[in-house]
C-alpha cells in the first residue's frame, strides 16, 4: 500500500495528460509512471488494456479518465472545477464530452494521417528502446497505428471535414480565451481538462501543431493547463457567452452532436456503417458503442437540469438542444 495515488499514462495520451494535469490543480499526492515502466501494476489492476489507469492507496484501480476525475472529485472536492449553477456547469460538462469524443478526431486522424507525422510521432513512441532498435520499433509501430484510424472515424469521405473542424475551433477558442485564462475564468473547469487533453497531443505533432503555433492564446492555455492554477472565480454567463456560444453553434451543434446521435442510432439499429450530414456534407463511417454509451451518460446528466430555463434558453440557441432532449 502507498499513500500516494499512482497515475499509470503516458506523454502521448491525451486521457492520460487529462488525468495528470487534474491531479496537479487539485494537489492530490501522486506518482506518474509511463505504462512501460508500470506492467506489472497495469496488469493486476486494469479491467481493460487502456490507459489511464489510477491505482489508489488502498490498491483500487480506477480507468477511463472522466470516471477517474469524477470519483477523485467526490473525495477532493476543493478546488472546484464545475461552475456554479446548472446552466455553466452543464456547458463545462458538453464541452468536457466534445473534447473526449470529438477532438480525439482531429489528434489522431492527424497524428497518423501525412508521412511526416507518421515519422515523427512514431519515433517519439520508440525514443526509450536502444539507438540500434528505434528504426524497427518504430516501423513496428507506423505499421500497426496507421491503419486504426478508421476507429476515430477518418477514411478518404470523413478525412476533410476532421481538418476542416480542427482548423475552425483554434480561432474560435483564439478569441474566447483572448480575455481569461480558462474556459470559464480564472479556474480551470471540467471542459478545460478534455478539450485541453486533446489539443495539447496535436500540438506536440508537425501538422497539427503548425497549426496550433498560429494562435497565441491557445499556445498559453496549453502551457498553462500542463500545472493550472486557481487564479480566482468561474465567471458569469453573460460574460463568456459573446465568445463560449460560436463554438457550442459551429462545433458541438454543428458537428458533434450530430455525429454522435447518428452513431447512437446505428448501434441501436445494429447498423455496420452509417451516414450522416455535418454542415452539408456527407460523413461515412462503421459506429462505434464507446461513443453510445458515452452519448447516454451525457444525457442522462442533462435530464437533471433540462428544467433550468436558462439552460434551456442557451442550448435552443446554440442549436445543441434537439440533440439531447
Amino acid at each position: 500500500m502507498t499513500a500516494e495515488y499512482i497515475v499509470i499514462g503516458s506523454e502521448e495520451s491525451p486521457y492520460s495528460v487529462k488525468v495528470r494535469s487534474y491531479f496537479r490543480y487539485k494537489g492530490i499526492p501522486h506518482e506518474w509512471r509511463d505504462r512501460g515502466q508500470a506492467a506489472d501494476l497495469f496488469a493486476r489492476h486494469a479491467r481493460l488494456p487502456l490507459i489511464p489507469l489510477v491505482v489508489t492507496p488502498d490498491d483500487t484501480g480506477i480507468q477511463d479518465s472522466t470516471p477517474i476525475i469524477e470519483a477523485m472529485e467526490a473525495k477532493f472536492p476543493e478546488p472546484g472545477i464545475h461552475p456554479p449553477g446548472p446552466l455553466a456547469a452543464f456547458v463545462s460538462l458538453l464541452l468536457e464530452e466534445f473534447g473526449d469524443e470529438w477532438g480525439n478526431k482531429w489528434m489522431f486522424h492527424m497524428r497518423w494521417a501525412r508521412e511526416i507525422d507518421q515519422v515523427t510521432v512514431s519515433r517519439r513512441f520508440a525514443a526509450n528502446r536502444a539507438a540500434d532498435e528505434i528504426d524497427a520499433a518504430a516501423q513496428a509501430i507506423r505499421e500497426r497505428m496507421v491503419p486504426r484510424v478508421w476507429f476515430v472515424g477518418s477514411n478518404e469521405v470523413t478525412a476533410p471535414q476532421i481538418e476542416q473542424s480542427f482548423a475552425d475551433v483554434l480561432p474560435l477558442l483564439d478569441a474566447h480565451l483572448a480575455s481569461r485564462p480558462y474556459l470559464f475564468g480564472a479556474r480551470p473547469s471540467f471542459g478545460d481538462f478534455g478539450l485541453w487533453g486533446q489539443i495539447y497531443e496535436a500540438g506536440r505533432d508537425p501538422t497539427a501543431g503548425a497549426l496550433v503555433a498560429g494562435v497565441s492564446n491557445v499556445v498559453a492555455w496549453i502551457d498553462r493547463m500542463q500545472n493550472p492554477e486557481n487564479l480566482g472565480e468561474f465567471e458569469a454567463w453573460e460574460a463568456l457567452e459573446p465568445t463560449l456560444m460560436p463554438i457550442l453553434n459551429d462545433q458541438v451543434a454543428g458537428v458533434f452532436l450530430p455525429w454522435d446521435v447518428a452513431n447512437a442510432k446505428a448501434i441501436a439499429d445494429g447498423e455496420d456503417e452509417f451516414d450522416v450530414t455535418l454542415k452539408g456534407k456527407r460523413w461515412t463511417q462503421k459506429p462505434q458503442k464507446y461513443h453510445a454509451r458515452s452519448l447516454g451518460v451525457l444525457k442522462a446528466k442533462y435530464a437533471g437540469v433540462a428544467a433550468d430555463a436558462a439552460l434551456d434558453a442557451v442550448l435552443a440557441a446554440s442549436g445543441c438542444k434537439q440533440y439531447l432532449a
